[in-house]
């Protein structure tokens, strides 16, 4: 009996307190993570160039 009442308050809950985005708030918020995810992913790939070629130098110098 308790599980029923909780999907019935989880239900009741979702359908009236929760605030839901707009569409158009849903896309703007995927265009900003989108954005912020191929920067991040930039900012790493460049950390990892410059890691390799210093590696590369300090091979080339010991190797």
């Amino acid at each position: 009996m308790k599980v029923i009442n909780y999907i019935k308050e989880s239900y009741n809950e979702l359908l009236h307190k929760v605030s839901w985005p707009s569409l158009s708030e849903l896309a703007n918020s995927a265009i900003v993570v989108l954005v912020a995810s191929i920067f991040i992913a930039i900012i790493v790939w460049l950390m990892d160039k410059s890691f390799e070629t210093i590696m590369k130098f300090i091979y080339g110098l010991f190797g």
